[in-house]
């Protein structure tokens, strides 16, 4: 379970986006990558900053996105979050690099990793979202 930060809130923006975020990780992978790059659309990057709060407020609304399996809503109400406040992290679908292989969702701001205990290495990302 991952753990949020002290002074981490989970307001109505954040709750609305964890909600948001566990009906859409329910789409096929195709349409997920096609809505998440409409909503990307004209957004700034964000920084590593920015996007460490969105991630610290949905594990904080949300147990189901902090758990081991949350990965990709929670990847995705993070994205959301930044996308509400005008930004948006590069948001990766992938797999581990190196055996035993599993599926991750995370998402990152430049070569940096947000919140995520793993380096960017570590993971082969086989959909990208960039803003």
């Amino acid at each position: 379970m991952t753990m949020p930060r002290p002074g981490a809130t989970r307001g109505p923006r954040t709750r609305t986006a964890v909600a948001l975020a566990l009906g859409l990780a329910r789409l096929r992978p195709d349409r997920l990558r096609r809505l998440l790059t409409l909503l990307a659309r004209g957004a700034r990057p964000a920084t590593h900053e920015e996007a460490l709060a969105a991630y610290d407020s949905v594990v904080t609304a949300s147990r189901r996105c902090a758990g081991w399996y949350g990965c990709l809503p929670r990847s995705v109400a993070i994205a959301l979050l930044c996308r509400t406040r005008g930004t948006w992290p590069t948001w990766h679908a992938g797999v581990r690099a190196a055996p035993p292989f599993a599926p991750h969702a995370w998402v990152q701001t430049g070569d940096r990793m947000v919140g995520e205990r793993a380096e960017a290495g570590e993971y082969c990302p086989l959909m990208t979202v960039a803003p």
